[in-house]
C-alpha cells in the first residue's frame, strides 16, 4: 500500500512537472482519481512512467480506463492508442482493435443516454 502511493505520488509529481495540471492549484493537487490518473500518463508520461501504472493497477483496470477515456477519442489519438493497443494489450491487429474498440464504447455510452 505505501509503495502503491510513493509511485502514485511520482507520477503525479511528474504530470506536474509536464504542467499537465494546468488549471489546477498546484498546492491543492495530492490526489487524483485512478481512471484519470490512467488517462493522463497515457498521454503524456513516458514508457517507464507507463510500466508504473501495472505495478499499481491491475492490468484490467488499465485497460477498462484506456478503452472508456482514451480509445473514444477516435482519431485524435488512434495512433497513440494503435502503439497502446499492440505494445500493453497485445493486439494482433492494434489498427483494427483500437476501430472496434471505439465503435463498442461509443455504442454502449450512446445506449446509456437512450431514454
Amino acid at each position: 500500500m505505501e509503495q502503491e502511493n510513493e509511485i502514485k505520488s511520482r507520477l503525479i509529481d511528474d504530470l506536474k512537472a509536464e504542467n499537465r495540471f494546468w488549471s489546477y492549484n498546484q498546492a491543492s493537487i495530492q490526489d487524483v482519481d485512478d481512471d484519470v490518473l490512467i488517462e493522463m500518463v497515457l498521454l503524456y508520461l513516458d514508457l517507464n512512467q507507463i510500466d508504473l501504472l501495472f505495478k499499481i493497477y491491475p492490468y484490467h483496470k488499465i485497460k477498462k480506463a484506456w478503452l472508456e477515456r482514451l480509445v473514444t477519442q477516435g482519431d485524435y489519438y488512434f495512433t497513440l492508442n494503435k502503439f497502446l493497443a499492440w505494445y500493453y494489450f497485445h493486439a494482433k491487429r492494434p489498427g483494427m482493435y483500437v476501430r472496434a474498440m471505439a465503435t463498442r464504447q461509443l455504442n454502449r455510452m450512446a445506449s446509456y443516454t437512450k431514454v
